[in-house]
This record gives C-alpha cells, structure tokens and sequence, in this order.
C-alpha cells in the first residue's frame, strides 16, 4: 500500500494511545487507522528508499490523504522529519491477531473514601484502576483496557484479594 505519512510527538508524548500504552516518541511505533496493535510494519520512504520497522499501537492518521503517523524515531529513520510529510509505501511485515479489550467492575461505593480504599489496594498490587462516579452518585472501582484473553487470569487475581464477583462492562 502506497500513500503519504506525517508524524507525530511533542505533545502527544507521554500521553495514553488507543492500545493503552503511554506514547513515547523516542520508540519505533506508529498510528494507523485499521491494522491491529501490534502489527509490524516496513515503511519505506519513497523519496529516499531509506526504510524502518514500526509497530502499530495508535489510531490516525486524522488527516486525508495519509495512511500513517510515525513516531518522531521512525520519521527520523527515514529522513522524514525535516519533510513533515512523504510518499511511503507500508508493507507488513508481521500481522497479529486484534486483541479484544474489556472493562471489570471491581466494586461500588456511595462514600467516595470507600471507593478510594479499594482503588488504593488495587493499586499496591499491580492493578491500575479508576474510579468512575455514576449520575446517581455511587463511585465504582473500575479496571479498563483490559486484554480480553486475560479475563479468567484477573479474575482470579481479583479473588485472591477478596473480590470474587467482578461485573464485566459492556460499555
């Protein structure tokens, strides 16, 4: 497939892609609008042959016309910086199987401290849930973004702590 790339940093680093990952421009990774997270791609710049590997964790690009947003790394790697944009041609180099994610509810609270506790303690043992406050005021303790294929193994994890009915979001 042949089309126009661009790239993407500043303040889109550290910032949380459509995979879940944090964004770090200094990494050979880019958006792109259909193929799975975690596909390898070969991007070549057709300008200057000059090619490099990325993988797909991000969705865009938002613009018309262009078929990928690169990292800030892999536009250096091709010499595209400078350009902001380039005729590329993306081949891939290895598919991978779309991942499913999924949201558990760990607990509700109607006291906010409550709900913070949970939080905390999820926290402390490598969990990295949010707090999600309903219009009727209750607060739950989710976890989100998680890979579907690991549902039985958090769930488990989850019953070890004492929170053995998790409700699994639709959302």
């Amino acid at each position: 497939m042949e089309g126009f790339a661009s790239w993407y940093g500043g303040k889109f680093h550290g910032q949380r892609t459509a995979s879940g990952e944090m964004f770090d421009t200094n990494l050979l990774t880019a958006a792109h609008q259909t193929l799975p997270f975690g596909t390898l791609v070969k991007v070549t710049n057709l300008i200057n042959n000059k090619s490099v590997i990325v993988r797909i964790n991000d969705r865009g690009p938002f613009v018309q016309d262009r078929i990928i947003d690169l990292s800030k790394a892999a536009a250096d790697a091709i010499g595209l910086t400078p350009m902001g944009v380039t005729r590329v041609r993306l081949e891939v180099v290895q598919a991978v199987k779309p991942v499913t994610y999924v949201t558990l509810q760990v607990a509700s609270f109607s006291n906010l401290a409550n709900a913070i506790k949970v939080k905390n303690q999820l926290t402390d043992k490598g969990f990295s849930p949010s707090i999600e406050k309903t219009d009727t005021g209750i607060h739950r303790v989710v976890l989100e973004h998680l890979p579907a294929e690991q549902l039985e193994e958090i769930k488990t994890r989850l019953a070890e702590l004492g929170f053995n009915r998790p409700i699994l979001r639709t959302k």
